[in-house]
């Protein structure tokens, strides 16, 4: 039994290492995998050298990240892929409506910009049985902040048109049967257009073309950041926790007046503003001067760079927009000036609200009838 054994056992014990011989050249063909893909990371990170290769060169390298690299083609991709999607009734536009109708008023910059080129549309425009003012209105800052707008037609049973209505276009959606459009509000029940009752006016866009894209899209950022400054700059303010300034006392003091001064500083302030912070030293200062001094902090750093960004922000809005500072009454900083407001207004009226009037009038030709109308365009005589 033990002679019969030990050949067995010697095959078992070859099967083993040769098991752990295949085993280790697995391990080593997916190690070699693991540190190419770790090579091709290191490559993209800037091929950082290691420390132990650096030193056979006679220097020591220690690196560090902030974080890994960031493409500039990211997840957002995806949604440009796929356009629109849809859910075998209507499509969803590309951005959220939502979301654009909450950034309207969140820069004083970007919602003056659009409601200017709003005003001077709708003052142009001439009422008429077929289009009030109000719905022209409505058309119009829908066609500025969502970048399209939707007229729905009202005919008489014998198809003549009537007037044209106004649908929001927060909550229109395009249907996947062409000429259909629904009404979604939320989590209501959607509600069918009549098949060819709604014109849809949109801005171009370069990834779809089943709903328009606001042009200012490239500046929405910077008002964001516009409106994070001045939100922190509120909580700066508000939240008390920050100190205006240190009043340093060196040397010898009386009590009393020590106790004085604490209470002048804290009557000084109200609740809410700046709150300083008193520091004595009653043992002198080791020889130097002594005596009072105020030593300001956070205040003039925290100002500089809130204005910074305000300035900086307020000008990608402006170029988004291309709105003529003077025109919606920003102060030109200390020793510039903007130019003539009214040369600057017959600019703006040939190069920007020429092509929305246009765009406008593309509605009379959907309809058939001249519903959009506007008042005769009268150059100043001393424009350039």
């Amino acid at each position: 039994m033990g002679r019969d054994a030990r050949p067995q056992q010697r095959t078992a014990r070859r099967q083993g290492k040769a098991g752990q011989h295949l085993g280790d050249h697995r391990m080593s063909r997916k190690s070699a995998r693991r540190m190419s893909r770790q090579e091709s990371r290191a490559a993209s990170a800037g091929a950082i050298v290691p420390a132990d290769a650096a030193a056979d060169r006679g220097a020591v390298v220690d690196a560090f990240s902030f974080g890994d690299p960031e493409p500039v083609l990211d997840r957002r991709q995806l949604l440009d892929m796929i356009e629109c999607p849809h859910n075998g009734r209507w499509y969803e536009p590309p951005i959220s409506r939502d979301g654009l109708a909450r950034s309207f008023r969140v820069s004083p910059h970007h919602s003056s910009a659009i409601i200017f080129k709003r005003n001077l549309l709708t003052g142009a425009f001439v009422p008429n049985p077929y289009l009030s003012r109000s719905t022209f209105e409505k058309l119009v800052q829908d066609y500025l902040v969502f970048g399209d707008c939707y007229a729905v037609v009202v005919r008489s049973l014998a198809g003549t048109v009537l007037r044209l209505d106004y649908t929001p276009a927060k909550y229109t959606r395009r249907g996947v049967v062409p000429g259909t459009f629904f009404y979604v509000p939320g989590f209501q029940k959607e509600t069918p257009f009549k098949p060819g009752s709604v014109v849809q006016l949109m801005q171009s866009d370069v990834n779809q073309e089943i709903y328009g894209v606001p042009e200012y899209i490239s500046a929405l950022q910077a008002a964001l950041l516009n409106e994070a400054a001045t939100l922190f700059r509120r909580k700066y303010y508000l939240n008390g926790a920050h100190a205006g300034y240190i009043m340093w006392a060196s040397g010898d003091m009386d009590a009393g007046d020590v106790a004085k001064l604490k209470e002048a500083m804290k009557g000084s302030k109200g609740p809410g503003n700046f709150r300083s912070l008193f520091f004595h030293t009653p043992g002198g200062t080791s020889g130097k001067d002594s005596g009072l001094k105020i030593i300001p902090i956070a205040e003039a750093g925290a100002k500089d760079e809130f204005i910074g960004i305000k300035g900086a922000t307020q000008a990608d809005i402006m170029a988004a927009h291309r709105v003529p500072p003077q025109l919606l009454g920003i102060v030109p900083a200390q020793g510039s000036a903007f130019g003539n407001p009214t040369d600057a207004t017959a600019m703006f009226n040939r190069n920007e609200l020429r092509p929305l009037r246009r765009a406008f009038l593309d509605l009379n030709a959907a309809i058939g009838v001249e519903a959009v109308v506007f008042e005769a365009e009268v150059e100043p005589a001393n424009a350039a």
